[in-house]
């Protein structure tokens, strides 16, 4: 089994060593061989960090089967970013293990602490999309014009209101298709309705 060992110190004067030499030989210990991954003077609370978002992508390449790491601090501070982290590779079937607090997702009993924490990952989801369709409402609400900004020449077609596709093809110096297409979208968007006579 190939797997990768994550270590992290906050400060350059601290050092991921005493980490590195246990994680070391649990992975000897149970025949694998591993890779290491290695953030020194990075907080644990940025989702954002060199050796992570390295580990992140092997992740995702399949270039690893599991993540090995000292405790689950180590991998990081913030609540949220953690659960969705674990989440995701759960998704992919990474098994995850910490030393410090026994975690092993290759068990029953890891599995039921990553079900757990797969569960406050969707919970945490569904808030964010309550946000943001109450965002979204209140939005509408004050009349705010959601989505993207037309393009020059879309907003040109209000003053093409009456002329044919062709006709304002060509006062817009775009093709007839191009015409139909934004009138389409105008459409679509709600906007008042656009003469589309041929």
């Amino acid at each position: 089994m190939r797997v990768a060992l994550y270590a992290r110190v906050s400060t350059h004067e601290q050092t991921t060593e005493n980490q590195l030499l246990e994680l070391r030989r649990y992975v000897e210990a149970r025949g694998w061989s591993a890779v290491e991954y290695v953030d020194e003077g990075v907080s644990g609370s940025k989702d954002r960090r060199p050796a992570l978002d390295q580990l992140t992508a092997d992740v995702r390449r399949h270039k690893v089967e599991a993540v090995v790491c000292w405790r689950l601090d180590r991998l990081g501070r913030n609540l949220r970013h953690l659960v969705l982290l674990l989440d995701e590779w759960q998704a992919r079937g990474i098994a995850f293990v910490t030393l410090g607090e026994g975690i092993d997702t290759s068990t029953a009993a890891g599995r039921l602490v990553a079900g757990v924490l797969g569960s406050i990952a969707e919970f945490e989801r569904a808030r964010i999309q309550e946000r943001i369709h109450a965002g979204l409402r209140r939005a509408r609400a004050q009349g705010k014009r959601l989505g993207r900004r037309r393009s020059g020449a879309a907003r040109q077609l209000d003053g093409c209101i009456g002329l044919s596709h062709s006709a304002a093809a060509a006062q817009l110096g775009v093709s007839a298709a191009t015409v139909k297409r934004w009138r389409r979208a105008q459409r679509g968007a709600g906007s008042e309705p656009v003469s589309s006579v041929a």
